[in-house]
């Protein structure tokens, strides 16, 4: 790390969630001097953490993949991350569940795999391999080549169109799993993973396909103590490489002058800087943190035209019992598939019927529960406010009550009896407590129109030491994807900093 005197070039980043703390990171292991803002009491942003009753709830990520990204954080200094932080292997990845009682069991046994699919559709277990082999090709050209690329430039988009053409990134992605797979339990088995990056099978790009891949090389992970404790690992090592992290201090105002940004204000402190970087949702920092001036209002106004991922309603609980029969992670299919997606993104009102995703971490670490206890959370995806008016004060409570109704019917025996703790998080509290557009849990949606260079750029267009970082910016949601964000816009702003 290079020395960090006086008139060293000087960084803010702005919030710390996975994406602010790993462009901080790269930034302080470059030798430019990084402070890094969260208003909250903890790091983490979406990636935060309640702890209740002796239960400890991961409040957002919880599927860990592509590990290597995250360990090219502490190798910048030459460090080991298995100093700060230990992950342990979930298997199977998912259990997949529909209510006529089908259960498959997804993971990186190939064997296991086919034994399953030869149940439930023999011709499949062929159509899945050729399916694989085009998931590791966009695995190789949208992630491996592009992913930590910043699309700051048309021509760089125009470079990329011949291969995503060639790999028919204009359809979608359930469309594109329906050539290589007959069966449609099936096919919900290898499309629902856009809802992991707020993206509709029915209308998100194919190349996302490249997710399946991705977990199958990288395999899924979860932290000994819970994603929290990924996330104090990541702030640690910030700490030690000589960064500043100041929590409970919300940037009230990103500050400009002249065409640049001159620094940020923050608890009321008025504190110059070389260069920003947001890791905040893409609106509020052009929207509210940019109020007054004029590039804020003209790409809030552009923003304000974009189509924007679905909101998410979660239900954490702690149970007084152990379920050692659940897997870490459970996906509970509803009755219906394409039609509660089309509700999900395009109706104003909340269907009486939902697909569930479970998510048991004392399964793999008990210590997340106090002895002989188990903790969960919930989640379903909803209508973001944008689409749906729903009154989420009046609606939350009796919502969570059904999902604990059907979460005992279908998954957890005697869940209400066993209850110890239960907290709901609503679209409301995506909009005031993270400052989401519209409620919405990932930010911009990923179409094929608003990927890559079409997304709000790693690079401000018209603020050159301005820059995002996270979801909202290229190549998007997921924990792979914005800590390959920071990867893309730390390159940008060390090069701009002439380090």
């Amino acid at each position: 790390m290079r020395d960090l005197g006086d008139g060293h070039h000087r960084a803010a980043v702005v919030g710390s969630g996975f994406g602010g703390l790993a462009l901080a990171i790269r930034l302080q292991s470059a030798g430019i001097a990084t402070t890094l803002f969260e208003a909250r009491d903890k790091p983490g942003g979406r990636a935060y953490v309640y702890e209740d009753a002796g239960f400890t709830f991961d409040a957002g990520p919880t599927v860990i993949t592509d590990p290597d990204c995250l360990r090219q954080l502490w190798a910048l200094s030459g460090r080991d991350m298995a100093d700060y932080v230990e992950l342990l292997p979930v298997a199977p990845f998912y259990r997949l569940c529909w209510e006529d009682g089908t259960v498959f069991d997804y993971s990186d046994d190939q064997e296991a795999i086919d034994a399953q699919m030869r149940a439930i559709n023999p011709r499949d277990v062929a159509g899945y391999r050729r399916l694989l082999a085009y998931s590791e090709d966009l695995y190789r050209e949208g992630y491996e080549r592009l992913g930590t690329v910043p699309f700051q430039s048309f021509w760089t988009m125009a470079k990329a169109a011949p291969t995503l053409l060639r790999l028919q990134g204009y359809k979608n992605v359930y469309g594109r799993v329906s050539e290589f797979i007959e069966d449609e339990k099936l096919r919900q088995a290898f499309s629902f993973h856009t809802l992991l990056v707020g993206g509709n099978p029915f209308s998100t790009s194919a190349i996302y396909s490249l997710i399946h891949a991705l977990e199958r090389k990288g395999r899924v992970w979860f932290a000994r103590g819970g994603t929290g404790a990924l996330i104090a690992a990541m702030a640690r090592l910030f700490e030690e490489l000589g960064g500043e992290l100041r929590l409970s201090t919300p940037v009230e105002r990103i500050e400009t002058a002249d065409g640049r940004a001159t620094g940020v204000v923050a608890g009321g402190e008025r504190m110059p800087f070389d260069s920003v970087a947001s890791n905040a949702d893409v609106m509020h920092t052009y929207r509210d943190l940019m109020a007054g001036s004029r590039r804020g209002g003209d790409k809030s106004r552009a923003l304000g035209r974009k189509s924007y991922s679905m909101s998410l309603f979660v239900v954490y609980f702690g149970l007084s019992r152990e379920h050692p029969d659940l897997k870490h992670h459970t996906v509970l299919f509803g009755p219906r598939y394409r039609e509660l997606l089309a509700d999900i993104f395009g109706t104003d009102g909340l269907s009486e019927d939902f697909s569930l995703y479970l998510h048991a971490p004392s399964v793999t670490d008990p210590g997340l529960a106090p002895p002989g206890c188990s903790t969960y959370y919930a989640l379903s995806p909803v209508p973001h406010l944008g689409t749906a008016d729903i009154d989420w004060e009046t609606v939350g409570p009796l919502y969570r009550d059904r999902i604990l109704r059907y979460l005992e019917e279908r998954a957890i025996p005697g869940l209400r009896d066993d209850l110890v703790t239960v907290r709901h998080f609503t679209p409301f509290d995506f909009r005031d407590t993270l400052n989401a557009h519209q409620g919405s849990a990932f930010s911009v949606e990923p179409l094929l129109l608003q990927s890559a260079w079409f997304r709000p750029h790693n690079r401000d267009d018209v603020i050159d030491n301005l820059y995002l970082v996270g979801a909202g910016t290229h190549p998007g949601a997921g924990i792979p994807g914005v800590v390959s964000s920071a990867k893309a816009t730390a390159g940008l702003m060390i090069e701009g900093a002439g380090v």
